[in-house]
């Protein structure tokens, strides 16, 4: 357990910090399922629009910390992959 102020502090700043990085990682991932679900389903111009949406999240995402940036890339080249294969 924290002893010191700056300890205690210290721990609520993490507490704080943790439930935002959850919410932005959840959003991340909802505009991921999106574009996968668009894929799915078939409809190009959906997962393209879709794609769109996704990739500023991504990269907001990697921005703030919540992923690294080579990481958020690799995911929008191979979501950008997928949904260009989509009827060829």
């Amino acid at each position: 357990m924290a002893n010191t102020n700056s300890a205690k502090k210290a721990t609520r700043k993490i507490a704080a910090r943790t439930e935002v990085n959850k919410a932005r990682r959840s959003r991340m991932r909802s505009f991921i399922r999106k574009v996968e679900e668009a894929i799915a389903s078939g409809d190009k111009s959906a997962a393209e629009a879709a794609l769109k949406a996704a990739q500023p999240e991504l990269q907001r995402a990697a921005t703030k910390g919540v992923l690294h940036r080579n990481t958020a890339s690799r995911k929008v080249s191979r979501l950008a992959n997928r949904v260009n294969s989509i009827g060829a």
